[in-house]
């Protein structure tokens, strides 16, 4: 196996004394891991930082073995981790993104939304700039993947206005009428995951805590929890940011 191609750094994990275990997206050919000889070395740590676009050259022997793996850093999202906002959302899209993806299979869909996500945050650090887009990612993230919410009509009447509700079972959307006596059993839908445009801080809470809920639910049971952690940090940092 040989491939050149540029990627999205997801994750590092320290393997031997001196060595690292590197996964990243690729547009065409999917998340791809990879060997890093020296990966944790002085010269290599700044370039093996998740969220970081590299060119990576993947080779091995046989499909089965895991690929020797050398980098070349193309653009660095360094300068964000000093700001604990930025830094988190930079670290939950990247490791949610790893954890839920299989190997080597495409997503070029969800390669143009993340790299179009990190772009945001480094873009505009105000976290009204971007959470927005994350909301949107984890969305299509679930949908990529099989667990997509259909929020184009209301379970209860079939109608498709004035729906303000999602079940949490069917993950349907339901209207303010069909809702009527259940609210409070139900999740609340932000109108810009169905009208588009900005958003207010209260509908973008309402939205991770949309997506929050079907990630739990379908993609992050058994993944550990440090992916866990890493979503808790985020939601922790925007409701202060909210405040």
């Amino acid at each position: 196996m040989h491939l050149r191609a540029e990627a999205i750094l997801l994750s590092v994990r320290a393997h031997g004394e001196h060595g690292a275990v590197v996964r990243a997206l690729t547009e065409s050919d999917g998340l791809q891991p990879g060997y890093v000889r020296g990966g944790r070395s002085r010269a290599l740590r700044p370039v093996l930082q998740p969220s970081n676009l590299i060119l990576g050259e993947w080779r091995s022997r046989t499909e089965e073995q895991l690929a020797s793996l050398t980098v070349e850093l193309i653009h660095s999202h360094a300068p964000l981790f000093g700001e604990p906002l930025p830094a988190a959302a930079l670290q939950w899209a990247t490791a949610l993104t790893a954890a839920a993806l299989p190997d080597a299979q495409p997503y070029p869909r969800l390669y143009s939304a993340l790299d179009g996500v990190l772009s945001a945050i480094e873009a505009a650090p105000a976290a009204r700039g971007w959470s927005v887009a994350l909301v949107r990612y984890e969305l299509l993230l679930l949908a990529e993947l099989g667990f997509g919410l259909d929020l184009g009509r209301c379970a209860a009447t079939g109608r498709n206005d004035d729906l303000a509700f999602v079940s949490p079972k069917s993950g349907v959307a339901v209207s303010r009428v069909g809702a009527e006596g259940y609210e409070r059993q139900l999740l609340r839908l932000p109108p810009f995951l169905i009208a588009g445009g900005a958003a207010e801080w209260d509908d973008i809470v309402d939205g991770l805590r949309l997506t929050g809920h079907f990630l739990q639910r379908d993609l992050l049971i058994g993944k550990g929890a440090e992916i866990v952690a890493a979503r808790a940090r985020l939601v922790d940092r925007l409701m202060r940011a909210v405040a």
